[in-house]
């Protein structure tokens, strides 16, 4: 389980650092903004606020790899439910598509963590009585 949930994390690093990509980068490239509905006029005009937000996804993912490759369960989970926020954020205040998208894949790799976490805590107990 601790592998599918470390995969499942940095999955979503692998998300955010495309969206970080292409909101810093690739942002006033038409198939990138048309695709959200913004004319080119529009898009210029919002860039420094995307690419702004672009770089928080940066930070993200970051945090999404440094949670993947540490046994810090904490790391995991707090970048995990950063993500799912801003998710249904993103949903609300932006586009619906945003949960499919960002939350429903932090969603699932936060409930693969907490499983696992879960796991071991079991595991744990176990060997507590075993060894006593």
């Amino acid at each position: 389980m601790k592998i599918v949930a470390v995969i499942a994390v940095a999955i979503v690093g692998v998300i955010h650092v495309a969206i970080a990509i292409a909101e810093m980068f690739f942002w006033e490239t038409p198939f990138i903004y048309e695709r959200l509905g913004f004319t080119p006029d529009i898009a210029h005009q919002v860039a420094p606020i995307v690419k702004n937000a672009g770089l928080y996804n940066a930070f993200i993912a970051a945090g999404l790899f440094w949670g993947a490759f540490n046994e810090n369960r904490s790391i995991r989970l707090f970048f995990l439910v950063c993500v799912v926020v801003a998710g249904i954020y993103g949903a609300v205040t932006l586009r619906p598509t945003t949960l499919v998208l960002q939350t429903l894949p932090a969603a699932i790799a936060l409930i693969l963590v907490w499983l696992d976490s879960r796991s071991n805590s079991i595991q744990a107990v176990k060997r507590y009585f075993v060894q006593s």
